[in-house]
């Protein structure tokens, strides 16, 4: 294993572990937020792996994520690493599409494309998970979920 590799592993180890943006608050519990809400949760029949995913849409704009989830580390770390580029980002509806479908494309490529750091931040460390059919559906399905959340938001 080489030193990138193990970097990228005690990344996801990481996340897993100290998830970011962990936690639904009641959609009720702050009225003075602005904007929609839009809510998804996802399975992975295969594994048992589970994301609930909250998306604040205010405008164009996504103002907050918030998620919920039990299943392997890879699940979990790709959802805390998601919930934190989006929250830090500040992106648009477009932008996070655009992040989520290079995402897919990334993931599908069985390990021809790579993720870009500078874009992808930490999500960039499981850009080797496309080497691993059985597990580019547990990465995907915070992502998915995120999609799913916008559309309904």
């Amino acid at each position: 294993m080489s030193d990138l590799d193990a970097l990228y592993r005690e990344l996801i180890l990481d996340h897993s572990k100290h998830p970011q943006h962990f936690g639904l608050t009641d959609e009720g519990d702050a009225p003075a937020k602005v904007g929609t809400i839009g809510t998804s949760h996802q399975k992975n029949p295969v594994c048992g792996d589970e994301i609930t995913l909250r998306a604040r849409v205010d405008g164009e704009t996504i103002a907050d994520v918030q998620w919920e989830g039990r299943g392997c580390s890879i699940s979990q770390a790709s959802a805390s690493m998601l919930a934190d580029l989006v929250a830090e980002e500040g992106l648009s509806r477009a932008e996070a599409l655009q992040l989520i479908e290079g995402f897919r494309e990334a993931l599908r490529s069985r390990g021809t494309l790579e993720l870009d750091e500078e874009v992808y931040g930490d999500a960039a460390a499981l850009s080797g998970v496309s080497k691993f059919s059985a597990r580019v559906k547990c990465a995907m399905l915070a992502w998915v979920a995120l999609e799913d959340a916008i559309a309904k938001a």
